[in-house]
């Protein structure tokens, strides 16, 4: 199986801040996945890195896990969220996974 891994910043790309409550950028990733109509979970997380210019930023991120969505439809998600939470860029890890379900009765 596919995964595809979508790491969106939260902070805006020009004021260098994040501008709305992180459950509000959650229940935009929501929506979205919802009427893509794919399966996801995400995480929030902490992190930082460095721009071209040697500023240093450090920001929340959400990572987006998506398990054998097309690719087309894993870019146009990452597209849209990079526009809908104003970001330079996001970025996007793909890698092969082995998956499988474990079902008990109760």
């Amino acid at each position: 199986m596919r995964e595809t891994r979508i790491y969106v910043g939260l902070n805006d790309s020009e004021t260098l801040q994040q501008e709305h409550e992180t459950e509000t950028y959650i229940r935009v990733l929501r929506n979205m996945c919802r009427s893509y109509r794919v399966a996801f979970s995400f995480s929030t997380q902490e992190g930082g890195y460095f721009h071209e210019d040697g500023r240093y930023t450090q920001e929340t991120s959400l990572v987006l896990s998506l398990i054998d969505v097309p690719e087309e439809t894993a870019h146009e998600i990452a597209k849209d969220l990079c526009a809908f939470f104003h970001q330079e860029s996001v970025m996007v890890t793909v890698g092969e996974v082995e998956a499988y379900f474990v079902h008990e009765e109760l």
